[in-house]
């Protein structure tokens, strides 16, 4: 008697990919990797650059410990996951230095620091672990991608805010307030780009998402 194959995209895989984008995200709910997240949002280039590094370990961490799963001894199950966790980590920042060496600098040991996110070793315990390969890259691009969100959003704010312009990779510094608006007296807010103001914008998106959601205030 066959079975059914369950499809790729199937309502239970296609969770794996919304619910971190918000009602499981790992910075706004779960209150993981916040370090990173207050610490390159002064731009939004290394911003989305960071978002893009930790979408691509999160999904291939999670891809080769789903795979190995059932031959890694539960003793040395965390050594394991952080040296494969800092092999792709290394790749990461070496093709950074190769093809983008100044956001490479801007970045600075942030992306070292990609080792040790809890949203990677979280993800890698809690689900890849258990699951079989296609899930865990699911879940991996789910995570990847809420952290990723919550950076860009705070990254954004804080650099138009706070210098009226908006830096994107491969296109450089673009001017978004335009000349008139400061003409007419309008002046850039510099404290957005200070460092407490990237824990107040985190702590606003919080209070939004769980003003709109009840659930999560009931949860917590």
């Amino acid at each position: 008697m066959s079975s059914e194959k369950e499809p790729l995209f199937s309502s239970k895989n296609l969770k794996l990919l919304t619910n971190p984008l918000g009602s499981q995200n790992p910075i706004t709910v779960q209150v993981l990797g916040i370090c990173s997240a207050l610490a390159v949002t002064a731009k939004l280039e290394p911003a989305i650059v960071m978002s893009l590094s930790v979408i691509f370990v999160l999904i291939f961490s999670n891809l080769i410990i789903s795979l190995l799963r059932n031959t890694i001894p539960s003793r040395i199950r965390i050594i394991v996951q952080l040296t494969i966790v800092a092999s792709l980590v290394i790749l990461v920042d070496q093709v950074l230095k190769a093809f983008a060496y100044e956001v490479s600098k801007q970045l600075s040991v942030f992306v070292g620091l990609i080792i040790t996110n809890c949203i990677i070793m979280g993800r890698l315990e809690a689900f890849a672990l258990g699951n079989k390969p296609w899930p865990s890259v699911l879940d991996g691009l789910g995570n990847g991608a809420g952290y990723g969100l919550i950076l860009v959003i705070v990254a954004f704010f804080r650099e138009l805010l706070g210098t009226g312009n908006l830096t994107l990779p491969g296109i450089g510094e673009i001017q978004i307030i335009p000349d008139a608006l400061y003409n007419a007296g309008y002046v850039n807010n510099g404290l957005m780009i200070l460092p407490p103001m990237a824990l107040i914008t985190v702590g606003i998106i919080i209070w939004v998402q769980r003003s709109r959601n009840k659930d999560l205030i009931d949860a917590s």
